[in-house]
């Protein structure tokens, strides 16, 4: 641990000791800390009225800083909140910068005027980690802090995000976990395409072709034999080249297939999904979405069942509404905002024209230039998180429409086994873990909704 910092006896002296600590700063690299699993203080845990005039230890980082008379007032945060630290300025003789790891020790006080009610009276300050010119301050652009992502993700908005972000999972998880579904773990490299070529990352494997997966669901559908009911939670990776608020060309997939359940009882499971995600959201983490513009009342106002609008419909509306659409067109961007952003919940457009779907949806027996297939479009203009429907199990049908969309039926041979061998009817659907919490987190980008985003044009840091 580092020593204290003292006073010097003059101001000469105090600037020969500074300009020594910047000469020899590789000496803060070197300070360890020699913490027993589980002895560190959290911030959250001083927040205690029985704590008050206990000394206490605390370590953590330089968020804020103010003089103040005789007085310097440092705001201290860790990964659990913020407290304010006073200390009598006459004993710093060392810069205290932002992000300056510190720790901090001295009386625990009870004071209304401080961040959460609390502050520590400080008599001792020990530098962990120094941080001069740290370059982050107010005002930079969108470009800049994505060049610098690896310090902005200490920003209180990045830390609420993937606070959301990791109850969004959590919630994921409990649901299947209730609802008895087994979590699996497919391969990220494949030997095929699950959508198409035209968006396959493809390399070299020990000189054979090989591609980062764009989704785990050919490998899924394998599963429902032996577990019926199987999710995943993987990276999936899409060379689209899209410039837009939504895509990504690594993003995180949770995908989910089930043995005997049809188209309708897809879209239940999905909706039921959902809405178990977000009120778990707003019940754990209602402070962080206040903070990121979102009021948790409303998730805790979206319930299932959802809204289904069929394709014919979404046609008929649009073009009344000033688009030029035709019926076999895929929806765009904008065709979806419009849908949406009057909606206080999500909906779900049903069944879409078979050229625009992938080969393995199944085709409606009604309605043969349709399949049952249906995108859930999120509200409030943020349109498409996920699609599902039920999967073709009929052999012959599923290798015609192989070889309709140009690619090769042996390049499948493994997947086409799956309806030669105790085939049956099976549903399933992919939601964009990113593009839930954009929405829920109210960001006009997708690129604040995940730590490091991977865009056409940016892969640092």
């Amino acid at each position: 641990m580092a020593k204290p910092i003292k006073g010097s006896s003059s101001k000469e002296d105090k600037d020969t000791k500074l300009e020594k600590e910047s000469k020899e700063s590789d000496d803060y690299k070197t300070i360890s800390i020699n913490l027993d699993e589980g002895k560190k203080v959290f911030i959250k845990d001083l927040l205690d009225e029985n704590k008050v005039g206990k000394r206490v230890d605390l370590l953590g980082w330089v968020w804020r800083k103010r003089v103040h008379s005789n007085e310097t007032f440092i705001v201290l945060r860790d990964s659990t909140g913020v407290m304010q630290a006073v200390i009598s300025t006459s004993i710093l003789q060392h810069p205290i910068y932002i992000e300056q790891a510190l720790e901090v020790s001295g009386i625990l006080a009870k004071d209304d005027r401080a961040p959460g009610g609390f502050e520590i009276r400080a008599d001792s300050i020990k530098i962990i980690g120094n941080s001069e010119e740290y370059p982050i301050s107010k005002d930079f652009s969108e470009e800049f802090l994505l060049d610098k992502r690896h310090l902005w993700n200490r920003s209180t908005t990045m830390k609420n995000i993937m606070l959301v972000r990791e109850r969004v999972l959590e919630g994921a998880r409990e649901w299947f976990a209730l609802q008895n579904w087994h979590e699996v773990n497919p391969p990220i490299l494949t030997a095929s395409a699950a959508e198409g070529g035209a968006t396959l990352f493809e390399l070299d494997y020990f000189d054979k072709k090989a591609y980062l997966s764009q989704s785990a669901q050919l490998y899924l559908e394998t599963l429902i034999f032996p577990l019926e009911k199987v999710w995943s939670l993987t990276p999936s990776f899409r060379a689209e080249k899209s410039r837009t608020t939504r895509h990504l060309m690594e993003f995180w997939h949770l995908e989910a297939e089930a043995a005997w359940l049809g188209f309708e009882g897809i879209l239940r499971v999905e909706e039921n999904l959902i809405e178990y995600i977000l009120h778990h959201v707003a019940e754990t983490v209602p402070n962080e979405l206040k903070a990121l513009g979102r009021d948790p009342k409303d998730l805790l106002a979206i319930k299932a069942p959802f809204k289904r609008i069929h394709y014919d419909d979404v046609i008929e509306l649009l073009n009344k509404n000033g688009f030029d659409i035709k019926p076999g067109d895929d929806l765009s961007t904008a065709h979806e905002k419009f849908l949406t952003e009057k909606e206080k919940a999500p909906i779900f457009v049903v069944e879409y024209p078979k050229a625009v779907k992938p080969f393995y949806t199944k085709v409606d027996p009604k309605r043969p230039e349709l399949v049952l297939s249906a995108d859930m479009l999120a509200p409030e203009g943020y349109g498409e998180i996920s699609t599902g429907g039920q999967r073709e199990e009929n052999l012959v049908e599923i290798i015609n429409r192989i070889k309709a969309e140009g690619f090769d039926p042996k390049n499948y041979e493994w997947y086409l086994d799956l309806r030669r061998y105790g085939s049956v009817p099976h549903s399933g659907f992919g939601f964009g873990i990113d593009r839930i919490v954009r929405w829920i987190t109210k960001r006009e980008t997708i690129m604040d909704a995940i730590p490091y985003p991977r865009t056409l044009s940016r892969i640092y840091p």
